[in-house]
């Protein structure tokens, strides 16, 4: 998430990196189960994903980020709320190990980093919709800290940095859907600060960024989006329209390598879906397909790196 995701490497504003030209797939549901499937692409090119390896548990609703060299996978839900981090080398297939533990069992949260920090927030517990926002370093293994709050408690929401500020947008409220944009300095923990708002409300949202713009992609509204929308990180304001998607479909994943943000995976409204598509982050635009998954699923989480 340079979020959910991440990002050649490139400096960040905080003088570390979140991102890198290869991305990495993990977790989610498939039609009647959970995944562990790790699958990956090289943003530059492409093509179809090729098996990375296995996550250290199967589950749905994950949250993913990068430091650039390493990816990690929070949360989630199989058969109960998960607190697992595990994590990956991504330039070196293989299965994932095991990092620490979360905070709060929870999932369909959102993550993002500043290339040190992993921050996870929001999400859905035992206890319903959650504000809580916890962080790791993601070159230490171990557990969890406790950063702050959101603004409001909310689930099924997304997610991206520009290496200084991580942003949230969107997600599920008891009974109604959010337009809601938090930030936070992610070097600095404390509470979440309004931003502004997406041009739309809605949840089942995924976000990626590169170093300046943040983009929020499809959701489920009264039903599935195809909606793209984008904000200049650096200034609060509301969101403005990118694009559309291929296809409309909620609780997918993205990343990026800085250049190119991709989508990937999903419900439509009928089934889960296999379908990688991506946009030039600087470029409005409306998404082109880029490939598909070695397996159709929906509610996985996405890193990238080198």
């Amino acid at each position: 998430m340079l979020v959910s995701g991440a990002l050649s490497l490139t400096p960040s504003a905080a003088g570390g990196v979140w991102y890198g030209g290869r991305g990495v797939f993990g977790g989610g549901s498939i039609s009647g189960a959970k995944s562990n499937v790790l699958d990956y692409v090289t943003i530059a090119t492409t093509g179809n994903a090729t098996d990375f390896g296995d996550t250290s548990i199967t589950r749905e609703g994950n949250a993913a980020c990068s430091n650039g060299t390493r990816g990690v996978w929070g949360g989630g839900y199989n058969g109960g709320y998960s607190n697992v981090i595990d994590y990956i080398t991504i330039a070196t297939p293989g299965n994932a190990t095991d990092f620490g533990d979360l905070t709060v069992s929870g999932y369909v949260r959102a993550a993002c980093s500043d290339g040190t920090k992993g921050v996870w927030g929001g999400g859905e517990s035992s206890g319903g919709n959650t504000n809580v926002i916890e962080y790791i370093t993601i070159s230490t293994v171990g557990n969890a800290s406790d950063f702050g709050n959101l603004t409001i408690a909310r689930s099924s929401l997304g997610s991206c940095s520009d290496g200084t500020k991580g942003l949230w947008g969107g997600g599920g409220l008891s009974g109604s859907l959010a337009n809601t944009i938090d930030y936070i300095t992610i070097t600095t923990t404390g509470n979440a600060l309004d931003f502004g708002n997406l041009t739309v409300a809605r949840r089942g949202i995924c976000g990626c960024s590169d170093t300046t713009r943040g983009l929020w992609a499809g959701s489920y509204i009264s039903g599935y989006s195809n909606t793209i929308d984008y904000v200049t990180m650096a200034s609060t304001s509301n969101a403005a329209d990118f694009g559309d998607l291929t296809t409309n479909r909620a609780w997918f994943s993205a990343c990026s390598d800085g250049t190119k943000g991709v989508f990937a995976g999903g419900y439509d409204g009928g089934s889960r879906v296999n379908t990688i598509e991506y946009v030039t982050v600087q470029t409005t635009g409306n998404a082109t397909d880029f490939g598909d998954l070695t397996q159709s699923r929906m509610q996985l989480a996405s890193a990238s790196g080198d």
